[in-house]
């Protein structure tokens, strides 16, 4: 999978809304109801390395891969970093961005919830 269609599957999910930050941060981030689930960094020397939220279990399995990495200034809250998403099996990394997704998603309230799934 390529960094388009990542970026096409992440957009795919009910009500995402995808942001680029300006020339300071350079990241293109996507966010459910401003909770952020993933992002890329656009500019070099690390651009399109994609960053998702794990849960804990997993963080360690996934950063004992080659390839990936505990997310810059993120890391203490379990989001990891892909070098090179091309290197990832395409249904993995589908499952790891959805999960992050409904991470995001059960964060908000009930009513929330309910109003983007319908």
């Amino acid at each position: 999978m390529d960094t388009q269609l990542l970026q096409a599957f992440c957009h795919s999910f009910p009500g995402v809304v995808a942001h680029e930050s300006d020339n300071a941060a350079n990241v293109l981030t996507h966010k459910i109801q401003g909770k952020k689930f993933a992002y890329f960094k656009t500019s070099e020397p690390e651009q399109w390395r994609f960053s998702i939220r794990t849960y804990s279990d997993r963080f360690l399995e996934l950063t004992d891969q080659p390839g990936i990495k505990p997310a810059k200034y993120m890391h203490r809250f379990h989001w990891v970093t892909i070098v090179n998403v091309g290197s990832i099996d395409e249904r993995y990394l589908k499952e790891l961005v959805t999960w992050s997704y409904e991470k995001a998603l059960s964060s908000l309230s009930k009513k929330m919830q309910a109003t983007i799934k319908a």
